[in-house]
């Protein structure tokens, strides 16, 4: 058992997503589904550090995805990262015209929006195969999505 300790953390700055080809996927998620560069180097070395994202809340860093090309053992990784289960949640004020919005722009709908427990879900797969979950919380009982957030601000 470990002892509670009180975190530092206060939030989550990237994950990484392996990809086939930096260009295609930043057409991908900036294109598709609105996130922005949040930074783009390329090394000496030849490695490139890009970052891409959704908007803040107010002075906290936004939260992104740290794009990286696979490589050797990495490639099989590709477009399953989380094995059959969803690797992103995206929030979103209306599921549903999201989805007409997804749908106008060529994007894989793997399942329709469906309510459950007060909330509606959609189910995308990015270009390589990654599945990716729509989310409106506003059919929550207002006091969840209150509390929801509170905590993201």
């Amino acid at each position: 058992m470990y002892a509670s300790v009180r975190m530092t953390v206060r939030t989550m700055g990237r994950t990484t997503l392996l990809v086939r080809d930096y260009e295609k996927a930043l057409v991908f998620y900036r294109d598709r589904l609105g996130f922005r560069v949040l930074h783009d180097e390329r090394m000496p070395s030849g490695e490139r550090y890009l970052h891409i994202g959704l908007g803040a809340h107010h002075d906290e860093p936004p939260v992104g995805l740290w794009l990286l090309e696979a490589k050797g053992a990495d490639e099989s990784l590709v477009g399953r990262q989380a094995g059959s289960h969803p690797f992103l949640v995206l929030y979103t004020d209306d599921c549903d015209a999201t989805v007409r919005e997804l749908e106008r722009a060529k994007v894989e709908i793997r399942r329709a929006p469906f309510t459950s427990d007060g909330a509606t879900f959609a189910h995308i797969a990015d270009l390589y195969g990654n599945e990716l979950v729509i989310v409106e919380l506003e059919r929550i009982a207002p006091s969840v999505t209150q509390a929801i957030r509170a905590r993201v601000k």
